[in-house]
């Protein structure tokens, strides 16, 4: 029998033990913006993500931008009804020292992160999650952005500073 050469701390592929994941800002006047994606293909990927991550056990936090004037898509939330997610109003998640707490609390130091829109709310936390030293993954398919191109150039700057691009079937 051949001896595994990685640990779950030092495996180059996402494993459970590994990585956690965050959906940002999945909410219904979020999507109806969208213009880089069909909206109900996202609603699929990213509730797919959200079950994927709750069947193997990986931490997964929901937040939201303005929960009072709309509510996190239904699918999502029925993933985890236990959990009530983080409400913001700033633009940049990881602004909300909630957020970067949860995220130190799982001990994880790889990232995969969905959100609307691309060019904001994935981008931002991103990019500042890449700073602290995070391996940051961006779900491109159950993110979406206001126009193709908005989306596109949002994930060419996500790359550029060191964002690993997967879709949801990855």
């Amino acid at each position: 029998m051949k001896t595994p050469k990685y640990t779950s701390a030092n495996d180059p592929l996402l494993n459970p033990e590994n990585h956690a994941v965050l959906v940002i800002d999945h909410q219904y006047l979020q999507l109806l913006t969208v213009r880089s994606h069909d909206g109900a293909t996202v609603v699929n990927n990213v509730t797919a993500l959200a079950k994927a991550a709750k069947l193997f056990n990986v931490p997964a936090l929901i937040t939201t931008a303005f929960a009072e004037r709309q509510a996190v898509v239904k699918e999502i939330q029925d993933v985890f009804p236990e959990q009530k997610p983080i409400d913001r109003t700033t633009l940049n998640s990881w602004e909300d020292q909630r957020v970067v707490d949860w995220v130190k609390s799982t001990g994880r130091k790889k990232l995969v992160i969905a959100g609307l829109w691309t060019e904001i709310c994935l981008t931002f936390p991103v990019l500042c999650a890449l700073a602290e030293g995070y391996e940051v993954y961006i779900v491109t398919d159950a993110s979406g952005g206001a126009t193709p191109e908005a989306h596109n150039m949002a994930v060419e700057r996500m790359i550029q500073a060191g964002a690993k691009p997967l879709t949801v079937i990855a």
